[in-house]
């Protein structure tokens, strides 16, 4: 497989335009191995959300990659997150999100493991009523842990270990957003976590997130006030992330008035301004004045993405019960905005079984930030 055949003619210019990421970036199951291995194992990739754990003993199995993850609520309330797999036999450990009192058990031999999995507990390993033996060393197999942090609830992995530290690889996005940082978020509930299952490959998902280019087609009740010429492009200059943002956001959610809270201390920027950024490879965000929200993009295979999206408030009042009604509005608004989008994205993913397909031409004004994105992954890729 050549690189032409991967990347399209990325290092060429026709009549001036770019170029993107060939069609076997979107259809080729060893291409999508491949960024699995490397694009996806190399980064620090969203697998879950801390709010899912919330007491320690809490767990929640998840995957990235093809890989069996357990994210895990220690004793000291710090999220761990594991390979999900017995040492014993390799049995799943964990199939379902639940809570364990006093250790995680596994259902094939009832091995046990503490919330910072260490193995506890080999029941009758050397015959009846022998639990333990010289030959089994327990502190040398407990859980595999995963290279993990937790940023604003999102819980991030680095699977190869190889990323620069989560601190330094994030820092680009804690100074541009740096008023919010440090500021408490509360998630709103079961009305403000929802799914969307998508026919396409996890990238044009990202891809699409990036830009505003399409918006008076594909979102024409969103332009109607948040219009194509409002709005404009972020690009990191470390290439880690794109997106864009909008000056008018105010919006108005039903005809009471109420308004939720604001985040604290905020210039005048954040008045009518609200941005939405792509932090590759595989995590959605959006930050306003009274509401952030964050989506992790599951990639479920060349043809298939699963977006699982979670809606957090800067005020504990506004998780209340008597704000459901405004929780439920919000939430039913972002789930119409990103449900239009599904077409878009599945349109794409079957053009790009067309053999004539090149990558297509960005335009050099307004797909810039999709741009940076192609340019991230053909970094990050290595060919077999």
């Amino acid at each position: 497989m050549t690189s032409s055949t991967v990347f399209g003619r990325a290092a060429q210019k026709d009549h001036g335009l770019a170029h993107g990421l060939g069609n076997s970036h979107y259809i080729d199951p060893q291409v999508y191995e491949r960024e699995n291995n490397s694009v996806i194992s190399n980064s620090w990739a969203s697998v879950g959300f801390a709010k899912d754990v919330p007491n320690p003993g809490d767990v929640m199995p998840t995957t990235l990659a093809g890989q069996p993850l357990l994210i895990v609520r220690d004793d000291d309330g710090a999220v761990q997150v594991f390979e999900n797999v017995c040492r014993h036999r390799g049995m799943i450990l964990v199939e379902e999100p639940g809570h364990f009192k006093k250790t995680i058990s596994c259902r094939y031999h009832a091995w046990c493991y503490g919330f910072k999995g260490n193995l506890k507990a080999t029941p009758h390993i050397g015959g009846p009523g022998v639990h333990d033996i010289p030959e089994v060393n327990k502190e040398n197999l407990g859980l595999i842990p995963v290279r993990a942090t937790v940023w604003m609830d999102v819980v991030y992995v680095n699977l190869s270990g190889a990323a620069a530290k989560f601190e330094a690889a994030i820092q680009p996005l804690t100074e541009h957003w740096s008023e919010f940082m440090g500021q408490d978020i509360f998630h709103g509930g079961a009305d403000s976590s929802f799914k969307i299952e998508v026919n396409c490959n996890w990238k044009l998902a990202i891809e699409n997130y990036c830009e505003s280019y399409h918006l008076p087609w594909v979102h024409p009740a969103l332009n109607k006030y948040s219009r194509l010429q409002d709005h404009y492009e972020i690009l990191d200059a470390n290439g880690g992330f794109s997106g864009q943002g909008t000056t008018v956001y105010d919006p108005k959610l039903d005809d009471s008035g109420r308004k939720f809270s604001y985040f604290k201390g905020l210039s005048s920027k954040w008045d009518t301004g609200a941005e939405y950024v792509s932090l590759f490879p595989n995590t959605l965000l959006g930050i306003h004045k009274d509401h952030y929200f964050a989506i992790r993009i599951e990639p479920l295979g060349p043809h298939r993405t699963r977006e699982h999206v979670e809606i957090y408030y800067t005020d504990p009042e506004m998780t209340s019960d008597r704000w459901a009604d405004l929780r439920a509005i919000n939430s039913e608004m972002w789930k119409t905005v990103f449900t239009e989008d599904v077409f878009a994205v599945e349109g794409m993913q079957k053009g790009r079984s067309a053999p004539g397909f090149d990558g297509g031409a960005f335009s050099p004004v307004m797909d810039k930030p999709t741009q940076m994105f192609h340019e991230w992954v053909r970094l990050q890729y290595v060919p077999a």
